[in-house]
């Protein structure tokens, strides 16, 4: 378990408090699952669509492209009338960062939230969850560091990535999307609506 400042926490608790966080994590969704898989890293997004899919305003996604806390990653805006285009991680963060501001964590706490989980592997992202007590952000990559949280009484709230990523996911199946090279990609939108479909069925 990590805060975001890079200090390592334990926490002490009874087994009785654990069961009892145990049960309240389970409540909330904030254990781990492994079933997601990235999207192809030369589909992505325009502005519009990664705003969209994440629930923020097209202005702020503008100020955090120019200011580096969430850069397009499938094509960056190279001069006038060129549309950059955002990768499947890119609006998961962006959506992570409108959870971490709807929460009242400041910017800063969040940029430094951002830097961490950037230097981490997409498939890595599925098992973290962020807990926090509105002061700082801890990043958990076990279920037993989330509980340790609960029961210490320092996490308020967490976010799992695993399910942010599925409401995305949902999210863009529905929504245009295209390749890199400037081609529309319908395959990928099919592929996602059949993830969203098998989750619902199955």
């Amino acid at each position: 378990m990590t805060r975001t400042g890079d200090t390592d926490l334990t926490a002490q608790s009874t087994s009785e408090a654990h069961a009892e966080a145990a049960a309240t994590a389970g409540v909330q969704g904030l254990l781990f699952d492994d079933d997601l898989r990235p999207m192809p890293e030369d589909v992505g997004f325009r502005g519009p669509t990664a705003c969209a899919a994440a629930g923020i305003t097209y202005r702020q996604l503008d100020y955090w492209a120019r200011t580096g806390l969430v850069s397009p990653s499938v094509r960056p805006a190279t001069g006038s009338g060129t549309q950059r285009l955002y990768g499947f991680r890119d609006v998961l963060l962006l959506k992570v960062i409108k959870r971490l501001l709807d929460a009242g964590i400041s910017l800063q706490q969040i940029r430094t939230a951002i830097a961490h989980l950037s230097k981490r592997g997409i498939d890595d992202l599925t098992q973290i969850t962020l807990m926090s007590d509105g002061a700082s952000v801890y990043m958990c990559t076990s279920p037993d560091e989330v509980i340790d949280l609960l029961a210490g009484g320092q996490g308020v709230f967490g976010i799992a990535l695993g399910g942010v990523w599925r409401e995305v996911e949902g999210s863009l199946s529905e929504l245009p999307q295209e390749r890199a090279d400037g081609e529309s990609d319908t395959h990928a939108n099919d592929e996602l609506a059949a993830r969203r479909r098998a989750r619902m069925t199955g």
